[in-house]
């Protein structure tokens, strides 16, 4: 059974996008008989690095799933926050030698768009259970 740490941004609270992304995420790894060891609760998606890394360094994880929603606002700072998230789950991955999928939806979308993409949170599950399994020693 792969064992799953699950971070979760919280942003976007008010509306339904993050909720809706877990649900789906917990339905995926049930489906497939995988375990999530435990949930984060981060304020937004530019926190997702650092929580990613405090689960990748438990030894019972098999691997991360990080979800989120970066809604567009009135400047570029949407593609600053999907780049630095990107950037550092990239490097927990790679440091930690753990899979840590990105499942933030995002930058440059609307209300709708993301209400319309909440079945990433079931993909970045699915691809750190597949992740897990590939690697597996």
């Amino acid at each position: 059974m792969v064992a799953l740490g699950l971070v979760v941004a919280q942003f976007n609270k008010e509306t339904p996008v993050t909720h809706e992304m877990e649900a789906r995420a917990r339905e995926a790894a049930a489906e497939a008989d995988a375990e999530i060891v435990e949930t984060i609760e981060i304020p937004g998606a530019y926190d997702s690095p650092l929580a990613a890394d405090r689960l990748a360094r438990r030894e019972e994880i098999d691997a991360v799933a990080v979800l989120g929603a970066i809604i567009t606002g009135d400047t570029d700072h949407d593609a600053v926050i999907a780049d630095a998230a990107a950037q550092g789950l990239t490097d927990v991955s790679v440091a930690r030698d753990t899979p840590v999928t990105l499942g933030i939806i995002g930058p440059g979308m609307s209300q709708a768009e993301a209400e319309a993409r909440v079945d990433y949170g079931a993909t970045a599950v699915e691809s750190a259970i597949a992740l897990a399994e590939e690697f597996e020693t």
